[in-house]
């Protein structure tokens, strides 16, 4: 009898003990059949035209979740409006840890924003993955170890160019018009960077407001200065205008641009596709636009993502790609979390991602991290418009993060 009440005890204590251990693995934001993930972008405001990657990330999981989701679980994800203010960015933080409970926040968009929430999420051990900003200090594990960055740096998104200018073009006059934020200046700041001495052949640099209606001014400035070399940062409407403007003016200058602002769709096209044969860019991601892709994006996954998409009011190319490709991401995090969906495994598998080829990278460009390796995407290409499809330049090239030990 004493044998037989043992061993019911010891069963009753398993039991209890398997289940307390499910719980503590699940934690919170996760059910039997839901994880909940927590979101910000600006879908209004002056930024508004980024909350399309919002748009597109609910898409994806939107489709996901029509296959089935994640392991079994559904994703639900939870997106709020923070007009890209770092105020309300910690206030809706807060609400979505809080009252939506959720297991991490995932590819809030902006650096100010990001800035804004990492102390309070780094304090609570969530994770901040896969932030929307290529700023330099969003991805320092041995600062913020919660905290991790997506695409590549913007900082050397611009040495990247500042190479590029001296193989092909030394000694030309360089003039820039870049957007007066945070991503303009660190693009222009790692041109600059990577130029060294050089950096005195930028005859004019001119900063402009997101919605600056004298960007004719500031283009027929550039032109006078004379310069053979033209930098651009900004976003893809600017981009089309500026030229657009260029060849109104006839003036033909190499022309090269962030990879943010070079959506065939909502770069290039609006400024005429004849006037933007040459253009250069560093590019990671497939471009939605490019025929050179257009078998690829037949398939049923892309199909029913944009059918997503666009019913939930998306237009843009480029944030379709980014939205897209980051989100899956995430899902493959996730899928390697198996039932274990703590968040300290939750960090643990973003750390342990091994060249993992994401549907949407350009071939050869490959997503690794490690223990002190918080940026994911290292390597960009450069590609040149031939008026038509982007056509790559040399080899895929590995930024200064490339070399960072996993």
């Amino acid at each position: 009898m004493n044998t037989l009440l043992r061993t019911l005890l010891a069963i009753v204590v398993a039991v209890a003990s398997l289940g307390a251990m499910s719980e503590r693995l699940r934690q919170e934001g996760v059910t039997d059949d839901e994880i909940r993930i927590g979101n910000l972008m600006p879908y209004s405001g002056s930024l508004e035209i980024f909350g399309a990657i919002g748009k597109a990330e609910a898409a994806y999981f939107e489709m996901l979740n029509a296959r089935g989701g994640i392991n079994g679980r559904k994703v639900r994800f939870i997106s709020y409006d923070d007009k890209s203010d770092p105020a309300s960015a910690l206030s809706l933080t807060r609400k979505l840890v809080e009252e939506d409970n959720v297991l991490l926040m995932f590819g809030s968009f902006g650096t100010p924003g990001n800035f804004a929430v990492r102390k309070y999420l780094n304090e609570r051990q969530i994770p901040q993955l896969f932030v929307a900003s290529g700023d330099d200090h969003l991805s320092d594990p041995s600062l913020f170890p919660w905290t991790m960055g997506w695409q590549p740096s913007f900082r050397e998104e611009g040495r990247i160019y500042a190479n590029y200018i001296q193989a092909f073009y030394p000694g030309k006059r360089i003039v820039v018009l870049w957007q007066n934020d945070h991503f303009g200046r660190e693009v222009i700041k790692g041109m600059e960077d990577g130029l060294g001495p050089v950096a005195r052949m930028i005859r004019v640099g001119i900063a402009y407001d997101l919605r600056d209606e004298h960007l004719d001014t500031h283009v027929s400035i550039l032109k006078r200065s004379g310069a053979e070399i033209l930098v651009f940062a900004g976003v893809p409407e600017n981009a089309a205008k500026v030229i657009r403007l260029a060849a109104s003016l006839d003036w033909r200058p190499v022309f090269i641009m962030n990879q943010m602002a070079s959506s065939i769709g909502t770069g290039l096209k609006p400024a005429g596709l004849e006037n933007a044969v040459g253009v250069t860019t560093a590019a990671y991601l497939k471009d939605a636009n490019d025929p050179a892709w257009k078998d690829e994006q037949s398939g049923a996954d892309w199909q029913s993502f944009l059918e997503n998409y666009r019913r939930a009011g998306g237009h843009d190319e480029s944030a379709a790609m980014f939205g897209y490709a980051a989100a899956e991401t995430l899902a493959q995090v996730l899928r390697q979390c198996g039932d274990d969906l703590s968040r300290e495994n939750v960090m643990k598998q973003a750390a342990a991602l091994k060249d993992y080829q994401g549907s949407v990278l350009l071939p050869g460009i490959k997503i690794s991290t490690g223990p002190w390796n918080f940026r994911p995407i290292k390597h960009m290409r450069l590609v040149q418009f031939d008026g038509r499809t982007w056509q790559p330049i040399g080899d895929v090239l590995e930024t200064a993060f490339a070399s960072t030990d996993n």
